[in-house]
C-alpha cells in the first residue's frame, strides 16, 4: 500500500505538470491540474498515514472530484464560461464531511461505511451524499457533453475523435463500475465480520488509474473552442421558424443546395457552418434551421452524404486513375477513416468493395 501511495503521489505530480505547462493551455486544462494536483495531495497523506499512523488529510476528497468533472466539461463546451466565486458552492459537502472529521477524529475511509459503530450514522451520510454527489454531477456532465456533441454536428462537416470528449464517458462508466464493487466489497466484509484491506486498497488502485487517464487525455485534448463559433441562438427554438417567411426559407435552402451541390463546396475538407453562412448570405441559425427543419438533416450529416456520393461518382467513372485515400481526399473528407466509415454507412460496403463491384458490373 505505500508503494502504491508513492507512485500514486509521483504520478499525479508529474500529471499536473505536464497538463499544466502543455502548449496553449486552456481553463479546462487548469481545472484537471487542478484535479491531479489534490490527487498528489491525497496520496501523499497515505503515504504518511501508513508510515506514521497520522491521522489522513481529504479523507473525503470524492466529495471533490465530482464537481471537478462537471466544471471540466463546463468548460469544454460551454461557450465564455469563467470559474466565477460561486462555484466555491460546490465545495461546500466537502468543506463539511472534511472539517468534521478533523473535529471528531472520524476517517471516511474505503470499506468502512458499514461499519457498526458511533459514527456509522455519519459515515452512511457520507457515503449516500458522495453517490448522489456522483450521479449529479455525472449525469449533469454527460448532458453537456451531449448538447455539445450534437452542436458539433450542425457546425463542422468533419470531426475529430478528441472534439467529440469521448473519454468523459469512457471515465463516468469506469467510476461506476469503481463504486459498485466497492459496495458490494464493503456489503461483504461487514456481512462476514472481516478484517480486510480490500477496499481501501482497490479505492486508491482506482484513483491511480483514474490519474493515469486524466493525465493522458489531458495532454491529448486539444482547445475544442477553436473548431466553431457557437450562436446565443438556440437551434431548438421553434418560435424562430415561425417568424420566417415561407419565400426566405426556401431563397436559403436554395442558396444552400446551390453553393453545396452546384459549386461544390463541400469538397473543402474545412467547411463549417460559419463558412457555409457566409458563402450563402444567411444567417447561421436560419441555415441550421432549415437544415434541421426544412431538410430533415443537419450540416454533418448532409455534407458527407454529398461527400459519399461524389465519391461514388468518381469511384464509378471509367476513366478514373486516382487512389481510394486519393479520391477521399479530392471530395472533402479530411481522414481515410471517416471516408471509410461514411461511405460503409451509406452504401453498405467499402470503396474498395464498391470499387470492385462496379468493375464486375463492367466486366458483364
Amino acid at each position: 500500500m505505500e508503494t502504491l501511495a508513492w507512485i500514486g503521489l509521483t504520478q499525479s505530480l508529474f500529471g499536473a505538470v505536464l497538463v499544466g505547462t502543455k502548449s496553449g493551455a486552456s481553463l479546462p486544462d487548469r481545472i484537471l491540474t487542478i484535479w491531479l494536483l489534490i490527487m498528489a495531495v491525497v496520496f501523499l497523506s497515505l503515504g504518511l498515514d501508513l508510515r506514521n499512523n497520522s491521522f489522513t488529510i481529504l479523507t473525503s476528497s470524492f466529495l471533490i472530484f465530482n464537481p471537478l468533472l462537471y466544471l471540466y466539461a463546463s468548460g469544454s463546451t460551454l461557450n465564455n464560461f469563467r470559474l466565477k466565486w460561486r462555484h466555491s458552492l460546490h465545495l461546500i459537502p466537502f468543506l463539511f464531511f472534511e472539517i468534521y472529521s478533523h473535529i471528531t477524529q472520524t476517517e471516511f475511509l474505503p470499506g468502512s461505511f458499514f461499519e457498526q459503530d458511533s459514527a456509522f450514522a455519519t459515515r452512511m451520510a457520507f457515503a449516500v451524499i458522495n453517490l448522489i454527489s456522483w450521479f449529479v454531477y455525472t449525469s449533469v456532465a454527460l448532458m453537456l457533453v451531449h448538447r455539445h456533441r450534437i452542436n458539433l454536428k450542425n457546425e463542422l462537416s468533419s470531426i475529430d475523435s478528441s472534439d467529440k470528449l469521448n473519454w468523459l464517458l469512457f471515465i463516468s462508466i469506469f467510476y461506476t463500475i469503481y463504486w459498485i464493487i466497492l459496495l458490494i466489497a464493503s456489503l461483504t466484509i461487514v456481512t462476514i465480520k472481516s478484517t480486510s484491506y480490500f477496499p481501501m486498497a482497490y479505492s486508491y488502485t482506482v484513483m491511480l488509474a483514474m490519474s493515469f487517464i486524466i493525465t493522458y487525455y489531458g495532454v491529448r485534448q486539444g482547445d475544442i473552442h477553436k473548431f466553431f463559433w457557437r450562436s446565443n441562438k438556440s437551434y431548438s427554438d421553434a418560435d424562430s421558424y415561425n417568424r420566417e417567411s415561407v419565400n426566405r426559407y426556401e431563397s436559403a435552402e436554395s442558396a444552400i443546395r446551390k453553393f453545396l451541390i452546384e459549386e461544390k463546396g463541400f469538397r473543402d475538407p474545412d467547411l463549417s457552418l460559419q463558412i457555409l453562412s457566409e458563402k450563402t448570405g444567411y444567417p447561421r441559425y436560419l441555415v441550421t434551421e432549415v437544415l434541421n427543419k426544412v431538410m430533415k438533416t443537419n450540416f454533418f450529416t448532409y455534407v458527407n452524404g454529398l461527400r459519399t456520393q461524389e465519391a461514388k461518382r468518381l469511384l464509378s467513372s471509367p476513366g478514373n486513375i486516382y487512389s481510394i485515400e486519393a479520391i477521399g481526399n479530392e471530395c472533402g473528407f479530411k481522414s481515410r477513416s471517416s471516408f471509410y466509415t461514411f461511405f460503409k454507412k451509406d452504401a453498405g460496403m467499402t470503396p474498395n468493395e464498391f470499387k470492385q463491384s462496379q468493375t464486375k458490373r463492367k466486366d458483364v
